[in-house]
């Protein structure tokens, strides 16, 4: 908290702001603006949806300090930064950016909320460094539609794959100590970031999808069709990192894939084979020199710690339990979550460096660190502290009610 204290001008939001971030960390079955303030003894949400909403604060700055904490302390050259979306199911068509759309979330189209997040990846832990939301073509053609949410005027369209090229060049700019960059087949199918990294002389192990076209010197071929001609003697048994049921071995190949630009560098195809099901992956790759097998399979294996992130921070620190619509809004509560688990990566990276734990017990995890803190800082109300609260949940509820039935019976009529 004190390196985002000189964020706030004023002494009130810097102290409202550290008992959000206590209440994101608490054992609350529930995280909004209801329940932290309660939490934090306050008599209504006012405060809290204050900070969110009208307070004078810009959360891309504090964006900034969580980048430079995580790189601090999470420090390592051979980090891997990792790009995802993921959704946030919503009702209704006024919050921003929310439209039907497809969501890994829930594995179908619905109406949903998708933004892109870029995570830091390293050998001692990994957390969100940046987040970005997506506004789909439906909003960004609609002015009045952006301007009632609160869209900047100067938004324009951009596509996940841009959303995340302009998130790795912000954090590589600013100092970020990392290598490689991972992400899926929306990525990996996107010309326009792999350009952009090999600009940047990042290497990257892109999924791509079965389909996609890789230029060789016989010719323009698919990758499942490369992958048909691999001989058996090239595949090879390595692990992609330890997993919850241990080591994920899978067989893998490696194909060199020529530029036609002649540009310095090393590109090839990487083939994954699942031992039991036989199924394939691919990944498009690339990296300023040759570098063996094995290191082109751990980057690909460090992709699958931003689905970590997703799950501690969904779980956790409420990322996707906001109840807000605007755009400011939204910012500035996925920002302070994500500030809230990059403090439980942190503190778990540090107690495994400087605590290691003894025999017999598996080392702290998110959670437990999570559960023991909020053991400790949980603030101790009287019972008229909630029944105060459970009457005013109980009359904002009721006029929520009869806003509701008039707005019913006034369209019937």
């Amino acid at each position: 908290m004190c390196r985002i204290a000189g964020r706030f001008s004023r002494v009130e939001p810097r102290r409202r702001v550290r008992r959000f971030v206590s209440g994101l960390l608490a054992d609350l079955p529930r995280k909004n603006c209801w329940t932290l303030a309660e939490h934090a003894g306050d008599t209504t949400p006012d405060g809290m949806q204050h900070l969110l909403h009208r307070a004078k604060w810009d959360a891309d700055a504090i964006r900034d300090d969580i980048r430079a904490y995580v790189v601090d302390h999470l420090h390592d050259t051979e980090a891997v930064l990792v790009v995802d979306e993921t959704g946030d199911l919503k009702k209704g068509t006024t919050t921003v950016g929310v439209q039907r759309q497809y969501t890994g979330t829930a594995g179908r189209i619905e109406n949903a909320q998708v933004a892109v997040y870029l995570v830091y990846s390293a050998a001692r832990g990994h957390a969100a460094i940046d987040r970005a939301l997506y506004v789909p073509r439906s909003w960004t053609e609609d002015p009045d539609r952006c301007r009632n949410a609160g869209i900047p005027d100067d938004l324009a369209f951009a596509t996940k794959p841009q959303l995340a090229a302009r998130m790795v060049e912000q954090a590589l700019d600013a100092g970020a100590p990392a290598r490689w960059v991972a992400g899926d087949e929306v990525y990996g199918d996107n010309p326009h970031l792999r350009t952009t990294l090999e600009d940047r002389r990042a290497g990257y192990v892109l999924a791509v999808s079965s389909t996609h076209p890789v230029i060789t010197p016989a010719g323009k071929l698919q990758a499942k069709a490369l992958a048909a001609r691999i001989p058996k003697r090239a595949w090879q048994q390595v692990s992609a990192g330890a997993g919850a049921k241990g080591e994920r071995f899978y067989d893998w190949a490696q194909i060199d894939v020529h530029d036609p630009t002649g540009r310095p560098g090393h590109w090839c195809l990487l083939v994954r084979r699942n031992r039991r099901t036989r199924e394939l992956a691919f990944y498009r790759c690339f990296s300023p020199r040759p570098v063996p097998l094995s290191e082109l399979v751990r980057v690909a294996g460090r992709r699958w710690t931003v689905e970590e992130t997703f799950q501690a921070g969904k779980g956790l620190t409420g990322l996707d339990e906001h109840q807000v619509r605007r755009w400011t809004s939204w910012h500035r509560w996925v920002t302070l979550a994500m500030l809230a688990h990059a403090f439980l990566a942190v503190t778990a990276a540090t107690e495994h460096r400087d605590r290691p734990a003894p025999d017999g017990l598996i080392p702290l995890t998110n959670n437990e660190i999570q559960h023991l803190f909020a053991a400790l800082i949980s603030p101790v109300h009287d019972l008229a502290h909630r029944l105060r609260w459970s009457h005013w949940r109980r009359r904002h509820q009721a006029w929520a009610q009869q806003c509701h039935y008039r707005r019913q019976a006034a369209t019937r009529l």
